[in-house]
């Protein structure tokens, strides 16, 4: 069993091959196609956590769709005053699915 941990949009995501990740928007290049950065990979028995060693691993997934995450409303209120404030924000997303760790 082969799996890696890689740094996807600001967190870390355990992946395997086929494995299907919604992250913060990312820029695919002209065949659709994505390289995340490894954290750690775990190959059967063997585990490579070194900088060194996971320059020469890579994982690419291929990009599925962009979208856009839920509505989050943020509300600000001071007592008294009169003053309210009401704001909201949907995140930019990437939906990958990984096809390969070598």
């Amino acid at each position: 069993m082969v799996y890696a941990v890689v740094r996807a949009g600001g967190r870390q995501e355990k992946v395997e091959v086929g494995t299907i990740v919604t992250m913060d928007r990312v820029k695919a290049d002209k065949d659709g196609n994505v390289q995340l950065t490894p954290v750690l990979l775990v190959d059967g028995e063997k585990i490579t956590s070194d900088a060194k060693s996971l320059a020469k691993v890579t994982v690419t997934a291929e990009v599925l769709n962009d979208l856009r995450g839920p509505k989050i409303v943020i509300q600000k209120f001071k007592n008294k005053t009169g003053y309210k404030k009401r704001q909201g924000h949907r995140q930019d997303l990437t939906r990958v699915k990984i096809t390969g760790i070598k």
